[in-house]
């Protein structure tokens, strides 16, 4: 089935059921997508009030990842923040963006971080600057491994965004 065909099952947005092959399908229309109309499902699923919050899906993804890919992450959810903002986040997080300047968390920094401390830097950052959403979701548009860790839910609504865009 080609990646216009598994779209159409997910046509009329939030009212879309929920699809148990939804990660399968996810994968293969992220692979096959422009990258601005993944991260646009992406911003929807985060957005939703279908599923968890903004911080704790972050938090969710955080957990799942690769070193690297927390390193990533991370980089990304302090490096679009207010300098002020980020170190005024206090913890483990706020102490290594003290110095303020670029953020350059290395993996083994990341390692130090824990979900939980995640989830509370992503909704402070969504508080003070809602289009972090827009931001974390232009990542994880590249990394489809770890969107398919929400569950079918989040991925679902995700395909309807895809779906109503794309044919649109």
């Amino acid at each position: 089935m080609g990646f216009s065909d598994l779209l159409k099952q997910y046509l009329g947005g939030a009212t879309a059921p929920v699809n148990a092959d939804a990660a399968d399908h996810y994968h293969e229309i992220a692979a096959a997508a422009p990258a601005s109309v993944v991260s646009e499902g992406i911003a929807a699923a985060m957005r939703s009030d279908q599923t968890p919050p903004f911080g704790q899906m972050v938090s969710s993804m955080f957990n799942n990842a690769t070193p690297e890919q927390r390193s990533a992450m991370l980089n990304q959810l302090l490096g679009s923040l207010d300098p002020k903002v980020a170190a005024s986040l206090g913890g483990p997080l706020g102490a290594l963006v003290q110095g303020g300047g670029a953020t350059n968390i290395t993996p083994q920094q990341a390692s130090t971080i824990t979900p939980d401390q995640v989830q509370q830097a992503a909704s402070q950052a969504e508080q003070h600057a809602p289009s972090i959403i827009d931001t974390m979701s232009d990542f994880y548009a590249q990394h489809a491994g770890l969107v398919k860790t929400l569950g079918s839910a989040a991925l679902t609504i995700a395909l309807a965004k895809m779906a109503n865009r794309t044919h649109a």
